[in-house]
């Protein structure tokens, strides 16, 4: 089929071989050589076809792009005339780099070549999948996947900027990665195809054709991330600068100062860091972004592990405040890469291999079964050094288990007793020294773990103890009770500080923020309490379970409470504002217990249906499950590095769990 480029006409479509479209009689071979085929993309910023050379044997594809001059801001045609002649020769000098459409034409307004009032510029088209294609497809990108887009796009940047152009409009759209380079045009196909060529006789000089062999790979056929759509493009001056100008590109990720018409380089870089966090997150921009703490929170929807090293580099990337941006690609390049082994945008490395997602497959394997208790496993918790694991058990006691042997092997070291009845919570002080264990002797325990030492005994609370947790800077232990109350105690003194009255039922869960200032509280009410623990009142009251919570964490950020309740859901609240973010099914029974690991990416539940869930806790999406419990699962701790998972169930063992990567 042909397609006619006149944007006025009524009937596009013609037969393949026809010469003017039978509707408005436009010409339909744009420069006697161009067959447009389909409309691919139309907007304010103009017209986008796929089409085919048919004065090359092979009739590769190629793009037409046609910029209607009303949308340029100039006031007569002459001047816009020369303001796109102006552009086009950027755009030929752009195309110079191999991982930039190649350009291969410029038509100026000129019915003889098939257009009206339209500059039109054709490249080549560049076969592959967008990143946002292959995010869909194949799922959220890891770091090493993020390290390459970084790595193959900033020093197109680079170049890009060195031109004095900036793209404003880079997206996952707008980045393709090529299947092959059989559709390229060499420099000698272009000579004679413009219709406005600045360099006689043939469209590159030697000069030219040099800089670009360096940028060449060494050989055809491997994939390489293209950035293209060069459709918004501003073509910089110093002057211009300063000025405010139209705004153009995608608003979510966009910078600020683009949004307010002052594009400069580093809103490029901005907007790579904001395509970056969305393949690693696969959530939008804008649920990405806090509008109310002026704060990205990209890292608590991570789906995979990311050093904090990249973190660092993202968030500089991301700066809202220009001046705390990075302002080259370079300088991102030099973090990426301290010691100067990556290539630099003037001899680039050949392309990495294809960026395959999922190509990577994560397994959790159970490498250690414990069956030393003579009860349900009821609370785990591992030290801050990851060495050890503490296990609470209805059986009265707590055992402290070695996992620094052979990599595959837990060793039991020693046990705690001293309890009259079952134990249903343990907790560890920020420097591991010491432990907390709640039982349903109505008291709460304090241990040296070193030594076993029993240090207090608190007995203020007139019901079983349920859940207790230790703030960050180990001064405040909170204790939540049968008796429908909470009490906040002095570490130091072991004295109450506070009661907390709030729960019309058992205290069942509760679960302290990074800061030790807010309080989240769970009961058999159904309802879930958020207390400012200076004040000791509830700054919140969130609803939505039918059933009893069960059990609460916080993400690392502090800013997102998860929840788990007999009514076999978990639940993503937004703390600041007490809102339902997500509902997580997937349980058949009730969810038990919950935990988050310290990248805040990787959410472990465990059910009375006797397995435990891996979820990526901003999406909701289930990862694995693990189902080697015969009974119900009633504790899950995921270790500070988070490649160790344990789990305790009604069928009173433990289970060790080993994260692996493999094919």
């Amino acid at each position: 089929m042909s397609y006619c480029l006149n944007p006025s006409c009524s009937k596009p479509q013609n037969p393949n071989n026809a010469k003017f479209c039978s509707t408005c009689g436009s010409r339909l071979l744009l420069g006697d050589r161009y067959r447009a085929l389909r409309l691919m993309s139309q907007g304010g910023i103009g017209h986008t076809f796929l089409a085919v050379d048919e004065q090359q044997a092979n009739k590769p594809w190629c793009v037409i792009k046609q910029f209607p001059l009303h949308n340029q801001g100039a006031h007569n045609t002459q001047q816009a005339t020369e303001s796109f002649r102006q552009e086009a020769v950027r755009l030929q000098e752009l195309g110079q780099h191999p991982q930039i459409p190649q350009f291969l034409a410029y038509f100026e307004p000129n019915s003889q070549v098939g257009l009206s009032a339209i500059p039109t510029v054709v490249q080549t088209y560049v076969e592959g999948q967008s990143l946002a294609e292959q995010l869909e497809a194949k799922g959220t990108f890891s770091e090493t996947q993020i390290r390459q887009v970084l790595t193959q796009l900033l020093p197109v940047l680079h170049f890009v900027h060195s031109r004095k152009v900036i793209h404003r409009d880079i997206n996952p759209y707008n980045i393709i990665c090529r299947v092959s380079l059989r559709n390229w045009v060499s420099s000698e196909d272009n000579e004679g195809i413009s219709a406005f060529s600045p360099k006689k006789p043939g469209f590159w000089s030697s000069e030219d054709n040099e800089e670009r062999s360096a940028f060449s790979p060494k050989k055809p056929g491997l994939e390489q991330l293209v950035l293209v759509d060069f459709s918004t493009a501003k073509f910089t001056s110093k002057t211009a600068l300063a000025k405010t100008g139209t705004v153009v590109g995608s608003a979510a990720y966009a910078a600020q100062e683009q949004l307010m018409g002052k594009a400069i380089p580093s809103s490029d870089l901005y907007s790579l860091g904001v395509t970056c966090i969305h393949l690693l997150t696969y959530f939008h921009p804008f649920d990405l972004f806090n509008n109310l703490e002026g704060v990205w929170v990209w890292q608590d929807y991570l789906t995979q592990p990311v050093s904090d090293e990249l973190c660092h580099i993202l968030n500089k990337m991301l700066a809202s405040a220009v001046k705390q941006r990075y302002q080259s690609a370079m300088e991102i390049l030099q973090d990426l890469d301290p010691a100067g082994n990556l290539a630099t945008f003037a001899q680039p490395s050949p392309p990495v291999g294809k960026i395959t997602p999922n190509s990577i497959i994560p397994a959790w394997r159970c490498i250690s079964t414990i069956t030393n208790h003579l009860s349900s496993i009821n609370s785990l918790v591992f030290t801050p050094d990851g060495k050890t694991l503490v296990s609470g058990s209805a059986d009265k006691t707590i055992k402290l288990w070695n996992l620094t042997g052979a990599p595959e092997k837990v060793t039991w070291r020693c046990t705690f007793s001293g309890h009259l009845s079952l134990i249903d919570t343990v907790a560890l002080s920020p420097d591991g020294c010491f432990l907390a264990s709640g039982s349903w002797d109505h008291t709460i325990k304090i241990w040296h773990l070193a030594t076993g030492k029993l240090i207090h005994a608190l007995t203020e609370h007139s019901g079983w103890i349920k859940s207790v947790v230790i703030s960050q800077d180990g001064k405040t232990l909170v204790s939540g009770s049968a008796d429908k109350t909470i009490k906040v105690w002095d570490w130091e003194s072991a004295s109450v500080r506070a009661t907390l009255k709030g729960h019309t039922n058992a205290v069942q869960a509760l679960a302290i923020s990074l800061t030790g200032q807010i309080l989240a509280s769970g009961g058999a009410d159904h309802q879930i309490n958020i207390w400012d623990l200076s004040s000791g009142k509830v700054k919140a009251t969130l609803l939505g379970h039918t059933d009893t919570v069960n059990t609460l964490t916080f993400s690392p950020s502090s800013r997102i409470i998860i929840s788990g309740s007999a009514d076999q859901t978990i639940k993503i609240w937004n703390v600041s504002n007490g809102n339902l973010l997500n509902t997580i099914n997937g349980h058949s029974a009730a969810v038990n217990a919950i935990a988050i690991n310290a990248q805040g990416n990787t959410l472990i539940s465990g059910s009375a249906d006797q397995t435990i869930k891996i979820w990526h806790p901003g999406s909701g999406q289930l990862l694995h499950t693990l189902s080697k419990h015969t009974a119900g699962v009633t504790a899950v701790a995921i270790s500070p590095a988070g490649a160790t998972l344990a789990s305790g169930a009604q069928d009173k063992t433990i289970k060790v769990w080993r994260f692996y990567v493999g094919s």
